[in-house]
């Protein structure tokens, strides 16, 4: 085991940030319309007396921002994990299917899967889950019959005060960022770096955003609002839930 080293963990941040506010910034520029409205529920906007196409089109975006910006850091969050623990424990990017990082240590293979937060999955996520640290540890011991292993589920945020699940432990917040680097203090550390250039990379981010608004408030009030600027709630209904017609 090795001491963490602050600075590198500083310029791994810097080098690779980057990379999480470009790709918020693509999936907006390939977002459609279309595809963002068939997603949505068409009389939840109506129960809430939603008037304007702006409405609707902020919700729609802002929606799948939420949903894919947390998609997009939890991967960033995972290569940042991962980075630490090689330079603590030597650790690697597993190459068994549903697991994200294996390292020694005190003489025992750890498995572990990350995710961003403690409330990632249901039951059946969590079934097959625990199904792929089974399977791991039979691969693992193909090898070597005698390992010790441990199977995690690493989270990088929030907290769980029951670590032990039986078949594997859930580590989350502190104790997470703890466990893949021997430092207890490392979950506060990190925040500092993750702000660089925060402010110059979201200015790009909300210029596209703004754009996006625009083009799709457009979009929509050309195909679904009538001539005197109300919403078609018909056609829109009708572009989300009716049933296709079987082609001849």
């Amino acid at each position: 085991m090795e001491k963490l080293n602050q600075k590198d963990v500083l310029h791994y941040v810097e080098q690779n940030i980057g990379t999480f506010h470009e790709k918020r910034i693509q999936s907006l520029d390939g977002l459609k319309l279309s595809k963002v409205l068939k997603r949505k529920n068409p009389y939840l906007f109506k129960a809430k007396y939603v008037l304007t196409a702006e409405q609707i089109v902020k919700g729609l975006v802002d929606a799948h921002i939420s949903s894919n910006e947390e998609t997009i850091f939890g991967d960033w969050l995972e290569g940042l994990s991962i980075f630490i623990n090689g330079m603590v424990y030597g650790g690697w990017k597993s190459g068994i299917r549903g697991i994200d990082l294996e390292f020694d240590s005190n003489g025992t293979r750890n498995i572990v899967t990350i995710k961003s937060g403690p409330n990632w999955g249901n039951n059946s996520q969590i079934a097959k889950m625990v199904i792929d640290f089974k399977t791991a540890e039979k691969t693992l011991r193909t090898s070597n019959s005698q390992l010790s292993i441990v199977a995690v589920n690493g989270c990088c945020y929030g907290r769980d005060n029951k670590p032990d699940k039986g078949d594997y432990f859930k580590y989350c917040g502190q104790r997470f960022w703890e466990f893949i680097s021997g430092d207890s203090e490392l979950f506060i550390e990190i925040i500092e770096p993750l702000g660089y250039k925060a402010k110059e990379k979201n200015d790009d981010f909300v210029k596209s955003y703004s754009n996006m608004i625009n083009k799709f408030t457009k979009e929509f009030t050309n195909i679904f609002c009538k001539n005197n600027g109300e919403i078609g709630w018909e056609n829109l209904v009708r572009f989300n839930s009716e049933a296709l017609k079987p082609k001849n």
